[in-house]
């Protein structure tokens, strides 16, 4: 479980496709502090460290974390944000996250608003994608308020700490990202769906 507030930027060093996986190395901040085994949120993915160098981690994405995610379009210098898993008795800063994507959306536009940023989004709709206005969504692991949400877009608002910190600054219209969606709703989705109500 995260929380979506990011730790670090990772940068992509090394890429190997081994059958239908891949296994990404990055080099972090917080890279020497990780152990094997450890999960860690890739740009909202939860991935297990496989493989520990000085200053680099190893993890690997399998088939089906490729097909939900962008994870499969990531390059080489790529910079990635990162989040340790949440430690029980520390505070919630940003909301229940489980580091487990639901799909990919677009950047439509970017707006800048004297001193913050509008980010505009669009995805494909499903009954267990559901945002309320001033709820939670989960971008790229990045833990955020929804701004006028529709059944396939919305948008969100960029304090200049969260834009320089994460890789909200290389969003351009056209970028896709890592969408998860509020637990909360999901399950609700599907109490309904169960019980027709």
């Amino acid at each position: 479980m995260f929380t979506g507030i990011i730790e670090a930027l990772g940068k992509i060093e090394k890429i190997e496709k081994e059958g239908t996986n891949l296994h990404f190395t990055l080099s972090s901040s917080i890279s020497d502090e990780l152990k094997i085994d450890q999960s860690l949120a890739h740009d909202g993915v939860c991935l297990t460290v496989v493989k520990m160098e000085p200053g680099k981690h190893t993890v690997t994405a399998i088939e089906e974390t490729l097909k939900r995610s962008r994870l499969g379009s990531w390059e080489t210098g790529s910079m990635v944000n990162l989040e340790r898993a949440m430690i029980a008795n520390a505070r919630l800063d940003g909301h229940m996250v489980q580091g487990h994507v639901d799909t990919v959306g677009t950047c439509t536009k970017v707006e800048e608003a004297d001193g913050s940023w509008y980010f505009y989004f669009e995805y494909e709709p499903a009954p267990n994608r559901i945002l309320v206005d001033k709820g939670s969504v989960c971008i790229n692991g990045v833990s955020l308020t929804v701004v006028e949400p529709t059944d396939r877009s919305f948008s969100v608002a960029i304090i200049p700490y969260t834009y320089e910190h994460t890789n909200f600054h290389q969003f351009k219209p056209g970028s896709t990202v890592n969408l998860e969606f509020d637990i909360i709703g999901k399950y609700l989705a599907k109490y309904m769906e169960v019980y027709r109500v």
